[in-house]
């Protein structure tokens, strides 16, 4: 689907510059922009070198293993059917660890073992339970406390103040993480939809 609307958007900006009688411009303006992705690519790969050094610095350190303790009790409130001392708990706040500091490559890994353990708890194994709902709703609106891909956009970009973002993006996933709870337990408990599993 993603390929369609790329294609759309391609060949919308083709017939546009026919259209306005600058089709010559197509070329140059392909070629600029690639030029000017791989730049963003290279500025890229020291800015997320530097701060995942830094995280992983922070895991080896036991920062993640923290955070782990401290959302272990909310976890057991989120996710009522997955016994406490499971794999898929371990896994699910590895993972939401993972994201809260801002280490996406490592908090994949964790999410897909989270579902693979909630799959040999799900009852119905072609429809996702209830869990695994949940984990998909807090695993995409994560509260994120260090953006470090934004603030090395920024920096490739040429931004004076990279890192003055954070505290918005601390607000603005803390709304999302407050907004997907709080429609998650709606779900769960006043949907008509909902299954008691």
């Amino acid at each position: 689907m993603l390929n369609i609307i790329w294609m759309g958007m391609l060949a919308t900006g083709i017939l546009v510059a026919a259209f306005n009688g600058n089709i010559e411009v197509i070329t140059p303006a392909a070629l600029d922009a690639a030029r000017q992705a791989v730049e963003v690519c290279f500025d890229l790969v020291g800015i997320m070198a530097l701060w995942l050094g830094i995280m992983k610095i922070a895991e080896k350190g036991g920062l993640i293993q923290s955070i782990a303790r401290l959302l272990k009790p909310l976890m057991r409130r989120l996710f009522p059917s997955i016994p406490p001392d499971h794999p898929a708990m371990g896994a699910i706040i590895l993972n939401l660890s993972a994201n809260m500091l801002g280490l996406g490559n490592a908090a994949t890994p964790f999410g897909m073992k989270a579902m693979q353990e909630m799959q040999k708890l799900n009852q119905q194994k072609d429809e996702a339970s209830t869990a695994m709902c949940t984990f998909l709703a807090l695993n995409t609106s994560c509260i994120t406390l260090i953006p470090a891909t934004i603030i090395g956009v920024r920096v490739s970009f040429g931004s004076s103040n990279p890192t003055e973002i954070v505290g918005a993006c601390i607000f603005a996933t803390l709304c999302a993480t407050i907004v997907a709870i709080s429609l998650d337990y709606w779900f769960r408990t006043h949907s008509p939809w909902r299954e008691k599993r």
